[in-house]
């Protein structure tokens, strides 16, 4: 049972959502902050009663894809996860998804708690939720406004993991170095993931990899292949510290317009069949091996996992379709050079030609900097576009990126408005076709706030 401080928060943190929801506005951070001004452990107090623990997902591309699948192969097993749904990804929105899912007694509603975390705020927050899982996707370049330097990031994050009981159990991404490295300084149980397909990658470190240097001596790394940036089969020469052994590994991939098949293999079990991953990309196939790694951890059989990995649903911005007079929009969320890449790598990788809508905003939760379109692979994006309407507070930026990418001025406008600019695109398109939309955080708010007055999709939290 809560303490008394922690039952007055929750109280002004409800009442803090009701009325947000009244007013049509998601509540998906603000009571979470209420609450946890009144009582700064109002998370502790919430959780530690939770009778399969907490997951805790983060890094910096895919954690909120590997949540939501994660999440639906924990409700297949029959639990009740409290989950930060709407990607709300700081304390205060880990709060806000308690506050939703707590009686005004401040009893959880659910049985396990799986939030997904923001990378620089996971060593702040996870002492206070003791996981029993800690999941990390990736560790990427991001906005450089609002993160450190990766490899400043990497440590605060491996010291906090290091901090946790012996009890907690790692899911670390094989195929990053970095994130590899995390196991370190732990004696606890780590389960690692990766792709082993030797048909998926190339054998040159990307333009964008930003830690192709051991993250032990410093010294270069060797790439048998590189899947993206500096993701891969890396190993380092100089001191003999190489990607470990997979614990849930790909060793099939067959990428599609709309999903992947992957074959599984490793420790997690047997499968005589590929799984099915409804959502394309390889990135996303990485996405589902972390997912099926953690419910693995979490003592969710294979079976139970692969079918709800079958019937997932994309989450706000990451490949999700809305359908617009006989368009289908698919919204594609980007925000650093990596993610941006993995996006166009799904769109290309099937030879299509897309008509896209590009939309750049440098609003806090954008990043203020948006110079990373220069870092990200435009040159290969460009040619194979059909027609660009580009919009968004940066959109003379974005097009002038396309520009020096090659993108020809009569295949590109730019339009101010994110309705107006939805319907020239859409006008554009032939009835059946695909238009992709390509935007940062709060440019895609824009337009799916649009999309939202027509019908076409939901308000993102109540999705």
């Amino acid at each position: 049972m809560p303490d008394a401080l922690a039952l007055i928060a929750n109280a002004a943190g409800k009442l803090t959502r009701e009325g947000l929801r009244i007013t049509g506005r998601g509540a998906t951070a603000l009571p979470g902050l209420v609450a946890l001004t009144v009582d700064p452990h109002f998370i502790t107090a919430l959780t530690s009663s939770l009778p399969h623990g907490v997951v805790c997902i983060s890094g910096t591309n895919g954690k909120t894809t590997t949540a939501r699948m994660l999440a639906d192969m924990v409700r297949t097993s029959g639990w009740d996860p409290i989950h930060n749904r709407s990607g709300s990804n700081l304390d205060r929105g880990v709060a806000s998804a308690l506050l939703a899912e707590a009686t005004w007694s401040g009893e959880p509603r659910g049985n396990v708690g799986l939030f997904e975390i923001d990378e620089a705020s996971l060593p702040g927050i996870i002492g206070r939720l003791r996981p029993r899982v800690v999941v990390v996707t990736n560790l990427f370049r991001d906005q450089m406004d609002r993160y450190f330097e990766l490899d400043a990031l990497a440590k605060r994050i491996g010291d906090a993991l290091a901090s946790l009981p012996e009890d907690t159990t790692l899911v670390l991404n094989a195929d990053d170095p970095l994130v590899a490295n995390l196991a370190v300084r732990r004696d606890a149980k780590t389960v690692f993931f990766g792709v082993d397909d030797p048909e998926v990658g190339g054998n040159v470190p990307q333009a964008i990899s930003d830690a192709t240097r051991c993250p032990r001596c410093k010294s270069p790394l060797t790439y048998e292949r590189v899947v993206l940036a500096h993701v891969g089969a890396w190993s380092c020469p100089n001191c003999g510290f190489t990607r470990p052994a997979r614990d849930v590994a790909a060793v099939k991939v067959v990428l599609g317009a709309t999903g992947s098949e992957i074959a599984l293999a490793g420790t997690v079990g047997s499968i005589f069949e590929p799984i099915r991953v409804p959502v394309p990309g390889l990135y996303n196939a990485y996405n589902a091996l972390a997912a099926v790694a953690a419910a693995g951890a979490l003592g969710v059989g294979l079976a139970e996992a692969t079918r709800a990995l079958a019937n997932f649903r994309p989450a706000f911005g990451r490949l999700e379709t809305a359908e617009v007079k006989g368009r289908t929009l698919r919204l594609v969320l980007v925000k650093n050079p990596a993610g941006f890449n993995a996006a166009i790598g799904a769109l290309l990788e099937t030879g299509r030609k897309p008509r896209i809508i590009g939309a750049l905003n440098d609003r806090d939760a954008d990043g203020r900097d948006v110079s990373w379109i220069w870092d990200a692979d435009f040159e290969t994006l460009a040619p194979a576009v059909e027609h660009a309407v580009i919009t968004g507070l940066r959109s003379r930026d974005l097009a002038l990126r396309f520009k020096y990418a090659g993108l020809a001025k009569e295949r590109m406008e730019v339009v101010d408005d994110p309705a107006a600019a939805i319907d020239r695109a859409v006008a554009l398109a032939p009835e059946g076709c695909e238009v992709v939309v390509i935007a940062t955080y709060t440019a895609m708010l824009s337009l799916r706030d649009a999309l939202a007055k027509t019908g076409a999709v939901a308000p993102f939290w109540e999705d």
